[in-house]
């Protein structure tokens, strides 16, 4: 059977209420009981019961994170930077999968609910009106991490995909490119999709270029849509003398699909991705890159849940952090 704390204070000798002030680490108990309480915890391996210690103090110390893709470099390492300050206040984490599916994520926000979690760091793709309803609803505190709703309503951390983007077009357009490719996710993906197009868009029609749709294809995020879509973008009748891809995946998936054509890159087809994951080092040529401080945005979050869980000042809740684009060898120097 489980040790109980009735069976700490029998074997110390002292009453329930000083076990329970031990273990909480209230100053108030004498350091010779203290000590003799922590003895007898020692002894019989006594271990509290989180559940019934967030009954009594209406608090877990845990959060739900729910993430579209664990196996995902981007997401993991985004996770990571979540749970290194989540560990550093001393909250536990409940990791959720969604696959990005709307039905799943609103079941799993309300799962995390009944779970009596503190606090949610939420990442996906589109953020609807059903997920702010949600958000809204919710008892406890909640920060979007690499995402946004709309209106800007829900505390969120992010950078400006929108003007990272038109700084990696500018880039192509300041070397005398005037076939400049984009490798999209779907415009229904706020970020991926809609912010990065935009400021493709924006940043050809700023430097007098005509946009061609043809020069666009659409991917989901993967190698083997990266290389999909830039074999689309070659069969064109106006072929690209440059490449953004919204995703350092996707963009691995172009610079290989370019050398399946025996062509090279960055010499015939210079390739710019975005995030720069790990996986920008481990291609050949490595790539140029939009540096997305992916790590900062998990810690930020959770710094920023922790301030609004434990009633901090917040003098912000929209954090935007900053970009740069990242030299490499897939793009001339």
């Amino acid at each position: 059977m489980n040790t109980t704390i009735y069976d700490v204070a029998r074997e110390a000798g002292v009453s329930m209420a000083t076990v329970s002030r031990v273990v909480n680490g209230n100053p108030n108990v004498k350091p010779t009981t203290r000590k003799k309480v922590l003895e007898a915890i020692e002894r019989l391996g006594y271990r509290p019961n989180a559940v019934a210690r967030g009954l009594a103090s209406k608090k877990t110390t845990t959060v739900g994170v729910i993430i579209p893709d664990i196996s995902n470099i981007f997401f993991a390492e985004l996770a990571r930077g979540i749970e290194d300050i989540a560990t550093m206040y001393k909250y536990n984490m409940i990791l959720c999968n969604s696959d990005q599916n709307k039905e799943k994520e609103i079941h799993l926000i309300n799962t995390l609910l009944e779970k009596q979690v503190d606090g949610i760091v939420f990442m996906g793709g589109q953020i609807t009106e059903d997920h702010v309803t949600e958000f809204k609803r919710s008892p406890v505190p909640v920060v979007l991490a690499a995402t946004f709703d709309k209106e800007n309503e829900i505390p969120s951390v992010n950078i400006d995909y929108k003007q990272a983007a038109y700084d990696a077009i500018s880039h192509f357009i300041e070397k005398g490119h005037k076939q400049i490719g984009m490798v999209s996710g779907t415009l229904d993906d706020p970020i991926n999709g809609y912010q990065k197009f935009s400021g493709y868009r924006q940043a050809i029609e700023d430097a007098g270029l005509t946009f061609d749709e043809n020069l666009v294809a659409i991917g989901d995020y993967t190698y083997d849509s990266g290389i999909e879509a830039m074999n689309t973008l070659l069969e064109a009748k106006i072929k690209p003398t440059a490449v953004f891809a919204a995703t350092d995946e996707m963009a691995l998936g172009v610079i290989h699909a370019t050398q399946d054509q025996g062509l090279s890159v960055p010499d015939d087809i210079e390739v710019l991705g975005f995030d720069n994951t790990r996986l920008s080092t481990m291609v050949r040529p490595t790539l140029t890159t939009v540096v997305q401080p992916i790590y900062d945005i998990g810690a930020v979050s959770m710094r920023l849940l922790t301030k609004y869980m434990n009633k901090e000042e917040v003098s912000d809740h929209i954090v935007v952090l900053p970009h740069r684009i990242e030299m490499r060898q897939s793009t001339k120097s």
